[in-house]
């Protein structure tokens, strides 16, 4: 065996728990994966509380929270900062080989030895997008190099079926769906096609003339049953590689994924449970127990803390997280039931969760016009549909002050004033916060699946840019 174990993180782009069938999805989205994790070791509460993209990946690679990473913005300018230390950057030190798949550009990335990239968008009239087997192409290659150095390897796997556009290749397309997509008699899209800011975007991957919400929710279950197909591939080359025993896998999520709900269409925009719960998964003989269960809340600032505990890694770094293995031991760790959340995609707020509340606060006026203040009652509605705001003044007084507290508290810790009030070019328009939400309506949109690239690309050439003069200055 290596000195260190092997890690492979398959981090899941818009993965929403509630709809893996490990988690109790009525239909059967994750077969595979729910067999393997019987082996292993499920957090089935584990939150991303900065959302999106960069700020969570961020979180999740460095093992603090926003105001750790500084990071809270889908677009962040510049790279991420160099108070950070990322877990690539951690395990190359330990004599690692370090490779990410699929994710090269984002500062949240920073630090691997090797990038290699797939095709993993599509749109309609490009035919099925089949992302997962895309990435295999790439990955399982790189998977057989790895496992044949004599060098402990860290292979980072980011897969992006759950993200739009939703094509999965047939028969997964028609998997969960036996209806007539383009009634004319159902008007359920109505409201997506009458929402500019995305409307184009969405029917450029939408089949034309289709007027049934159901069947996107469809497509959407069936690309994350042909991921986890794909996923299988994984698995088995793992088994037939010899390398099981001494690899941990780790299956995480960025974000979730807003459906039809919360007039947040098909994206992963809002701070509502459907964004912000994604899974975690760890197995790996030996060091994690088998068929365990756990309810307790955790983040992705705990995924970096547990891994170098699992891989018997020392380091001086003081995380934000917090270690998730001694639940595995059985023994006691104290419960984090209330924690911040903040948003910058299309939409600017931040907020506080405790296990029977959730309060959302707007710092602009955001495009789909929504009240400043939302506050939902988990337990009586878990959906949350009814803002009660206006009817609890006192529990939104009490969790402002709790979460302007917590702040206060964070901000004094690091010497940084809170990244949301900071990052006041969070949308990419040059303009500073929005003033209404007509401006923001209007200001706001997606054109089509390559522009949604291009905006990605363009952000991933100025991190890339700015990476390699830090480098050069490095070797000078």
């Amino acid at each position: 065996m290596k000195k260190h174990p092997n890690l492979l993180l398959i981090a899941i782009d818009s993965l929403r728990r509630d709809h893996m069938s490990l988690h109790g999805y009525h239909r059967l989205t994750t077969p595979h994966i729910d067999s393997y994790s019987e082996l292993g070791t499920v957090f089935a509460k584990c939150f991303s509380p900065h959302i999106p993209t960069t700020p969570a990946y961020s979180s999740m690679l460095t093992g603090m929270d926003a105001f750790g990473t500084d990071v809270v913005a889908l677009r962040h300018e510049g790279p991420l900062g160099s108070h950070v230390r990322t877990m690539p950057e951690v395990l190359e030190e330990q004599g690692y080989n370090t490779v990410c798949v699929g994710f090269s550009g984002n500062p949240a990335s920073r630090g691997f030895q090797k990038y290699l990239d797939f095709s993993g968008w599509g749109s309609f009239n490009a035919g099925r997008s089949p992302k997962a087997e895309n990435l295999n192409e790439v990955a399982l290659p790189e998977l057989r190099r790895l496992a044949g150095e004599d060098k402990p390897f860290f292979l980072f796997l980011r897969h992006m079926d759950p993200h739009s556009p939703y094509l999965p290749p047939r028969p997964f397309e028609r998997m969960f769906y036996a209806g007539d997509e383009c009634d004319p008699d159902n008007r359920s899209l109505d409201p997506v096609y009458a929402f500019k800011p995305f409307a184009d975007y969405l029917s450029s991957w939408f089949p034309p003339g289709c007027t049934d919400a159901e069947y996107i929710i469809a497509q959407y279950d069936g690309a994350v049953a042909y991921m986890d197909a794909c996923i299988q591939n994984i698995f088995a080359e793992l088994e037939a590689l010899g390398i099981e025993e001494e690899t941990l896998v780790v299956i995480n999520a960025d974000h979730g994924e807003t459906l039809y709900d919360h007039d947040c269409y098909f994206d992963h925009h809002g701070l509502y449970e459907p964004t912000l719960v994604v899974p975690l998964i760890f197995r790996f003989p030996g060091r994690v127990p088998e068929a365990l269960w756990f309810e307790d809340y955790c983040s992705h600032k705990d995924l970096m803390p547990t891994v170098m505990e699992l891989l018997k890694l020392k380091t001086k770094i003081r995380f934000d997280g917090r270690s998730l293995v001694p639940l595995m031991r059985g023994d006691e760790r104290k419960v984090e039931t209330e924690f911040y959340l903040t948003e910058a995609t299309w939409m600017r707020k931040h907020g506080w969760r405790t296990p029977e509340w959730k309060l959302i606060r707007a710092l602009e006026p955001d495009l789909h016009f929504k009240p400043p203040v939302e506050l939902y009652n988990l337990i009586k509605d878990p959906d949350e549909n009814c803002n009660v705001a206006d009817q609890n003044p006192e529990i939104v007084n009490a969790l402002t002050q709790r979460m302007e507290a917590h702040i206060a508290a964070r901000e004094k810790q690091t010497g940084r004033t809170n990244p949301v009030f900071t990052n006041l070019n969070w949308h990419g328009q040059g303009t500073g916060p929005f003033q209404s939400s007509e401006q923001a309506y209007e200001s706001l949109y997606i054109g089509s699946p390559s522009a949604a690239q291009n905006l990605q690309q363009k952000e991933k050439e100025k991190v890339m840019t700015e990476l390699q003069r830090q480098r050069g200055a490095k070797k000078l």
